[in-house]
């Protein structure tokens, strides 16, 4: 082991980021206990920081007491759930992604145009769940993959748009747009999809990275769509890839035959984690250089809700 080369831009995103302030700033405001509808993000560290603070996460609302402050995920929640919420007395802050209400927006205006949507990302997914809910059932049709396309079955009576899950690869994101255009060529939608723009600069930059590199680690959590496409997107360059939750998954033989360690990590990965798997090469590995690879320098930053702001 000769060299790490730390990916930038890596680590949180400005939607992730927002969130987290705004459970911190609900914290220094209303004192505890905070609620949390399901995890703020999708990073355990996170999580358990958040709670060591006073913070109870739950599943559903019905685990809130009437009148509490509740605080919704940065993926995105259903209307129901606001509905829900506004029924119990609840006081909600929301900590929902601006990107990903930029795309329950793009479905609603579709829907009221009359139009059937077509939505692609990964059923399940808190995104997803959180996009799909903004309308009555039937109203979005979810497909994965170009296979899916291919056998996807439409109202034949109404025009079709698609919207897409912020988090997805770019480049198969890419293709099953081409796919669905080709089948439905009126379907309307941004030529790109809505992919945030983090999810492109941390794509692109471990695809360079990629290049220098004889093994890629991603930090980032298992149910983590953004990690888990950079790692994939390694494995697809031809270069051993892990992903990590943190320092203690790591296995002194996948360095076997390694002289450069290339390092990323998901857009809901605090930079604690990373340099703590830095430390750790470090001390297996003396004289190690490390060396920063940097893609772009991100800048963007979204509001606190108004509820929050000093």
């Amino acid at each position: 082991m000769k060299k790490v080369i730390l990916a930038t831009p890596r680590g949180f995103c400005a939607g992730v980021d927002r969130a987290i302030h705004v459970v911190e700033k609900a914290l220094e405001k209303f004192g505890t206990p905070i609620y949390v509808r399901h995890e703020i993000v999708h990073n355990q560290f996170v999580v358990d920081t958040l709670k060591s603070k006073g913070v109870v996460f739950v599943d559903e609302l019905d685990e809130v007491p009437a009148g509490s402050v509740v605080i919704f995920s940065a993926h995105g929640v259903a209307e129901e759930i606001y509905a829900d919420a506004e029924k119990r007395g609840l006081q909600v802050l929301d900590a929902s992604c601006p990107l990903v209400l930029k795309v329950h927006f793009s479905a609603k205006r579709h829907f009221a145009a009359g139009r059937h949507i077509i939505m692609i990302g990964h059923a399940g997914h808190a995104e997803v769940i959180g996009t799909l809910g903004q309308l009555p059932a039937g109203a979005i049709t979810l497909v994965r993959n170009e296979a899916d396309v291919a056998t996807v079955q439409v109202p034949a009576d109404k025009e079709l748009a698609y919207i897409t899950q912020t988090t997805l690869s770019v480049a198969e994101t890419r293709e099953i747009i081409k796919a669905l255009k080709e089948r439905f060529p009126n379907i309307i939608g941004p030529d790109a999809g809505d992919l945030c723009y983090a999810t492109g600069n941390r794509q692109a930059a471990v695809l360079d990275l990629c290049q220098k590199v004889d093994m890629l680690l991603v930090v980032g959590a298992k149910n983590s769509s953004n990690s888990s496409r950079l790692m994939e997107l390694g494995l697809e360059q031809g270069i051993k890839s892990h992903l990590i939750a943190s320092v203690n998954d790591l296995e002194l033989d996948w360095f076997d035959g390694v002289e450069t360690v290339g390092i990323s990590s998901g857009a809901s990965a605090p930079e604690v984690l990373v340099q703590e798997v830095v430390d750790w090469i470090k001390e297996k590995f003396s004289g190690v250089e490390i060396e920063k690879f940097v893609k772009l320098v991100e800048s963007t930053k979204f509001n606190l809700p108004k509820a929050l702001q000093d």
